[in-house]
């Protein structure tokens, strides 16, 4: 009987061996993060300490991308298709109809845990993650009067008013989990609310940023020169028109300072994870579900096809992952689970439409995707095939041709220029064959296009709600 425990006791040790091999996965979401908001990444003015020590830890990405969506609030879809892995015409919004990622990481013996926004429907949450600690389901609010909830018994429980900042609870939370983690692998997945609008950080914050200082981006205009079919929402009326280069400083110094604030609870969190037994065996992955324009292209929101509200930051680093890399791979944001699930030995949901890039983190040279195909609502589509990247307008029949090496900021539209029209027709032939892969039933063309002029309202409704 000795014996016996003995040998029972070896199998136990060795499955616990087994499953504390794998690795953990940290994985931190910004909301409304623009890809150019990190100092180590080539921004001379922002302060992010925390970030740039991710950066020289693991393998920057200056090429991920959300892939768009159907309506003004990006952030569900690309939300959704980040945690199943499928592209933005599969995807369920309140994941509710396949198996998510994180639900395949539990299968695979992972503890799954989330604080922060949920935007994503109160039903599929206490599917999703087994553990959900002050969750914000709203979809935007003051930060520091956020109302969070708990999944208690397998159900978001009653929402209570945040007693501080909602990113600095959810980082708090994280770190309990982190703490409470004794045996086991885990997901710890922490969505921030932030830097999305209003801009809003406890006063004592020390980090202050002085708008004059702050450059434009080099692709601003205070007005875009045509109707790109979602010129006047929410987000378009936080600024009037035409944007000053004193209210897109004064907007974009508020936004780098909620970005700083940001980063110093993921600061937070990192030291909680250096200090616990899991620092050399977890993945930390960040990432933010969408870019915004905040001035570039006389924008100011996030619903446009441009690469500054498509394209995101994308930094992952951990065992076995290449040290201080910069990789130029083309990846969708829906590709990163599947390449966390290659990487821990997790087989994912089989409706998954995302690829593995895990060769990346090993060698940054590596390419991962091709092409890429952007889709907002009706009004707009884009393709890219790294180089060149067209954009089509159908309800006012524009187009718009970019040489992307030349010109990353889209400034010069060759669309028009005669000796542009084969590669014009060739994108497009593009964007036909991979809209009908991926399942976009969206015309290209209609019968009778409005006219492209647009002309502001009198006045920036928004404007009065944007101030604190």
């Amino acid at each position: 009987m000795k014996h016996l425990l003995i040998i029972l006791c070896g199998i136990a040790s060795l499955a616990s061996a087994e499953l504390n091999s794998k690795p953990n996965i940290l994985f931190f979401f910004a909301d409304d993060q623009r890809a150019d908001t990190i100092a180590a990444l080539g921004n001379p003015v922002i302060k992010t300490p925390n970030l740039d020590r991710l950066t020289q830890r693991g393998v920057a990405f200056s090429r991920a991308y959300m892939q768009g969506g159907m309506g003004g609030a990006t952030c569900v879809p690309s939300r959704a298709m980040l945690l199943s892995g499928q592209n933005l015409f599969h995807i369920d919004e309140k994941l509710m109809r396949n198996e998510t990622w994180p639900e395949s990481f539990a299968k695979a013996g992972y503890t799954t845990f989330a604080s922060g926004k949920w935007h994503n429907g109160n039903n599929s949450l206490p599917r999703v993650f087994q553990i959900a600690r002050s969750m914000f389901t709203g979809g935007m609010t003051n930060p520091m009067q956020a109302k969070l909830s708990n999944v208690v018994d397998g159900k978001v429980g009653p929402a209570k008013p945040s007693t501080k900042h909602a990113c600095e609870v959810f980082a708090d939370q994280a770190i309990h989990f982190i703490h409470d983690q004794s045996s086991g692998p885990f997901f710890a997945y922490v969505p921030f609310d932030g830097p999305h609008d209003p801009h809003i950080v406890p006063d004592d914050f020390p980090i202050r940023y002085t708008p004059d200082q702050i450059p434009l981006p080099p692709n601003f205009l205070p007005q875009h020169p045509f109707n790109n079919g979602e010129m006047s929402i929410r987000d378009e009326q936080l600024l009037p028109w035409p944007r000053t280069e004193e209210n897109v400083r004064s907007f974009l110094a508020e936004y780098y300072r909620y970005i700083s604030f940001l980063d110093a609870q993921i600061g937070r969190v990192l030291a909680a994870l250096e200090a616990s037994p899991h620092a050399k065996n977890t993945i930390i992955v960040f990432s933010a579900d969408s870019g915004v324009a905040r001035g570039s292209h006389g924008l100011i929101g996030k619903q446009n096809v441009y690469e500054h509200s498509m394209r995101v930051p994308l930094v992952i680093a951990g065992p076995g992952i290449a040290e201080n890399k910069r990789s130029d791979a083309m990846c969708y944001l829906f590709d990163v689970l599947p390449t966390l699930g290659k990487l821990c030995a997790v087989a994912g949901p089989k409706t998954s439409d995302g690829i593995d890039f895990s060769a990346t983190l090993y060698d940054s040279t590596k390419a991962a995707r091709s092409q890429l195909m952007f889709a907002y609502r009706n009004v707009q589509r884009a393709f890219t095939d790294g180089r060149w990247k067209l954009i089509r307008y159908p309800q006012v029949d524009r187009t718009q041709l970019y040489d992307l090496e030349a010109d990353p900021f889209e400034i010069n539209n060759l669309a028009d220029k005669p000796e542009f029209t084969t590669k014009v027709a060739e994108l497009t032939t593009a964007l036909e064959k991979e809209m009908q892969q991926t399942g976009d039933t969206a015309a290209l063309k209609v019968a009778t296009p409005s006219p492209a002029d647009w002309t502001p309202p009198a006045k920036a409704k928004g404007e009065k709600k944007r101030k604190k």
